[in-house]
Formats: structure tokens, C-alpha cells, sequence
């Protein structure tokens, strides 16, 4: 049976700040940029989730796109839409939300919900900066 791939488009807006707790400030500077500044600043995420597998002869679908949507928004956009990343999100706590680190951590949000179809979730922070995540390969 042949193997497809899926993948549906979200977006939501959030801030955050890249900074390491355990640093100073020249130091996170040097390596944050602008990025570090301690009150934040914001992005229009656009998260692509892609799942895989076989195509189901009865309905010709993969998996049913109103429910992939409904399963995604209510396990992880829900949750950090207009939400500030550092400070509102408990999932997030005590990790330095950069796109890499994002990609994770939205990975395994979405595992449990998307067992055994789950491919890919790929996270741009802008249209030059992106970062995917396909789990533990």
C-alpha cells in the first residue's frame, strides 16, 4: 500500500524572549541579539504539521482534515496563541523558546494525540527562519 504525507497550515501570534537564565546579560546579548531584550517581542507563527501513512481505501483519505485541525488547535494552538511563551505556557517552562527548541516541545505535544501518523512539525518563526522536527528517528 502505497505511504502518503499531509500536511495542514496553522498560524498564531505570540511573543517570547531568548534568554538563558543562567547568563548574564552581555552574555545573552552576545548570543540572542535583540532577541534577548528582557521584555520580549513577537512573531506570526506559521506551523506545518504533516502526518504519514496509508491511504484508506473506504474514504480515500488519509486522515480526515476538520479532525487533524480540531486535534491540533485544541492540544496546541489553543494553548499558545496571544500567549507570551516564556511566562504562559506550562509546557514550555523552563525551556529557551527558540524555533528548534519550539518544534520539540510542539512535537510532543502532538505525539500522543497523532499516534503512529505524526511525521513532522515544522515551525516558521519568519519566512527566512524556520525548523522542523520529526522526533527521535
Amino acid at each position: 500500500m502505497p505511504i502518503v504525507e499531509l500536511t495542514k497550515r496553522f498560524r498564531f501570534e505570540a511573543s517570547h524572549v531568548l534568554r538563558n537564565p543562567d547568563w548574564d546579560d552581555e552574555k545573552n546579548y552576545e548570543v540572542f541579539g535583540k532577541c534577548a531584550r528582557p521584555n520580549g517581542h513577537g512573531h506570526n507563527y506559521e506551523l506545518f504539521v504533516t502526518i504519514r501513512g496509508e491511504v484508506n481505501p473506504d474514504d480515500g483519505m488519509l486522515y480526515e482534515l476538520k479532525q487533524l485541525k480540531d486535534l491540533v488547535n485544541t492540544h496546541l494552538i489553543d494553548k499558545v496563541d496571544h500567549f507570551h511563551l516564556n511566562h504562559d505556557v506550562e509546557f514550555l517552562d523552563g525551556i529557551i523558546p527558540t524555533a528548534e527548541n519550539l518544534a520539540i516541545a510542539f512535537y510532543e505535544q502532538l505525539e500522543h494525540v497523532l499516534p503512529d501518523v505524526l511525521h513532522e512539525v515544522r515551525l516558521l518563526e519568519t519566512e527566512n527562519n524556520w525548523a522542523a522536527y520529526r522526533g527521535e528517528e
